[in-house]
């Protein structure tokens, strides 16, 4: 057992077809190991109660999908548990042609949206009535401010889900949203007066940003998607690298170094913030940068540089130190080059970007959730390394010094590159 999603989907014409244009080994890895993707975690719940749509197809009894779009006020669908979803269904046109269709077949293949974010999570699952009589289960689904008819409710068990690239969504966005991004007008400066700058600019370097994308990707973790103010193409980066952005404190304008997290070759950058109970700039970050706020930055820097050619890679991950390392990972996908990356958090809803990691690279992925008993032991990653490969690390530094301990031990340490918080 492996992917569920992926068990469902790729048959044999699928395998076939993959086979015949190249893709079937890196889709491999899906199709083995532990069972993954059949249960829900708290991104993927977040991401589905945030929306106030989704598209969902039927199987109907002339073998035709039937597509129909299922829409309410933001959060009517609820993620009751870690495999059941459920909604209200509101009075629509009365042709009744999907609750014809579950009656004979109660398989439905689900599409969430976040335009905005160029996000989407596509979920098959098992849908059934709710008995008029379970009336615990129908106050759960109902929304009390919102005013359309109900006619029935819902229940979904999930069968399995996956994440998709942004890759060919185009951002949407609503009336509010927008002006969010609205670059703010500037009049011409008088000569030898300062030009008047918006509360909603951080910064004086030559690089214009405005965030066009934030999301949530665990209780403590969001992300940041970053676009040029004037829609050009962002300036390249290497795996590695971090931008220096401005954060207002109540002591001023401070400086935070956050690794960009997307893949390289992008015209966007995605930066990710963890703010703890100790972390006192990342907590200002999160609470000042918002959809459409604006930075005035220098280039990306890299002091953590992935290796240019084909030989293999050990990428070993702490908690908030995925970041530059989701990166590489995404590199060396790309080049087709060896690598394994090592990811250890507390569990997978304190993750972040676990669902799109194990989408992207299947079995090249190894996870440890210290909540589960489970510890990386660097000198047990040791072991059977090829003679070229590289190593690369980022964590807490007490995940750091173990990893230096060992790869003395083993004489590599001329092999390692280390990033760590500070």
């Amino acid at each position: 057992m492996g992917h569920r999603f992926a068990e469902i989907v790729f048959t044999e014409s699928v395998l076939a077809e993959q086979q015949r244009h190249g893709s079937r080994e890196a889709y491999q890895g899906f199709l083995g190991g532990e069972d993954f993707n059949g249960r829900l975690s708290a991104a993927e719940a977040g991401f589905i109660q945030a929306r106030d749509s989704f598209y969902m197809a039927s199987v109907s009894e002339t073998g035709w999908p039937y597509v129909q779009h299922r829409g309410g006020a933001a959060g009517f669908v609820r993620v009751l548990d870690k495999q059941t979803l459920g909604f209200a269904d509101y009075s629509g046109n009365r042709q009744y042609v999907s609750l014809g269709n579950f009656r004979r077949d109660n398989r439905v293949a689900l599409f969430f949206m976040d335009y905005v974010n160029r996000t989407r999570l596509k979920l098959l699952g098992r849908i059934r009535l709710v008995d008029p009589q379970d009336l615990k289960t129908l106050a759960a689904l109902e929304q009390a401010d919102f005013r359309a008819p109900v006619e029935r409710s819902y229940l979904i068990d999930v069968e399995g889900f996956d994440w998709n690239c942004p890759k060919y969504i185009t951002p949407r966005f609503t009336e509010q949203e927008w002006q969010a991004l609205a670059v703010p007008e500037v009049a011409a400066p008088v000569a030898d007066q300062p030009v008047p700058v918006s509360d909603n600019v951080l910064g004086d370097g030559p690089l214009g940003l405005k965030i066009s994308g934030v999301s949530q990707l665990t209780p403590e973790v969001r992300s940041y998607q970053l676009q040029s103010v004037n829609g050009e193409p962002l300036p390249t980066f290497s795996p590695g690298a971090h931008l220096q952005v401005p954060v207002p404190t109540p002591q001023g304008i401070r400086m935070g170094h956050y690794s960009l997290c997307g893949a390289p070759g992008n015209h966007e950058y995605q930066i990710a913030v963890q703010a703890k109970a100790d972390s006192k700039l990342a907590a200002a970050l999160q609470r000042h940068y918002q959809l459409g706020t604006r930075l005035q930055i220098t280039e990306p820097q890299n002091h953590f540089a992935l290796h240019e050619d084909n030989r293999p890679a050990l990428l070993i991950a702490g908690g908030i130190g995925i970041t530059p390392l989701k990166s590489m990972a995404l590199a060396l996908l790309q080049r087709g080059a060896e690598f394994q990356l090592h990811y250890a958090a507390k569990s997978s809803e304190q993750m972040a970007f676990y669902p799109e990691l194990q989408s992207l690279l299947g079995e090249r992925l190894i996870t440890y959730f210290s909540h589960d008993g489970e510890r990386l032991n660097p000198a047990e990653l040791l072991t059977d390394l090829a003679d070229d490969c590289q190593i690369y690390a980022c964590g807490p530094e007490e995940l750091l010094a173990s990893i230096r301990r060992a790869t003395r031990n083993a004489s590599i340490d001329d092999r390692l590159q280390l990033e760590n918080f500070s």
